[in-house]
């Protein structure tokens, strides 16, 4: 991994330093997001996307956002791309993850 992606990395696990037992795992070239053992999220390529639901798909699509691709041939629609404001505002990233672990 660069060290570009480390870094963001770490701001997104900062970001989330009130989410109670959360792990960052790496995996597929990026890393896996838990919340003890749920899987929510995935940080790939200085990106990321959170699980989710038919509800709060819509809340990344008002935003632009789409599914992850980790290819060109592979798109994975249970997870969409966070938008940016969001992951600059520790409550509404917290507030999103909390969703995405839901779901």
């Amino acid at each position: 991994m660069s060290p570009k992606s480390d870094s963001f990395k770490d701001f997104i696990v900062d970001q989330l330093a009130d989410l109670r037992g959360l792990t960052c795992r790496a995996m597929f070239g990026g890393y896996g997001l838990y919340q003890k053992a749920t899987f929510f999220g995935i940080i790939h390529k200085g990106r990321l996307y959170f699980k989710v639901t038919a509800i709060t798909t819509s809340s990344h699509k008002d935003h632009g956002m789409k599914p992850f691709r980790p290819n060109t041939k592979q798109t994975l629609k249970s997870f969409y791309e966070v938008p940016v404001d969001v992951i600059e505002d520790p409550e509404a990233l917290t507030s999103w993850a909390k969703h995405s672990i839901k779901a």
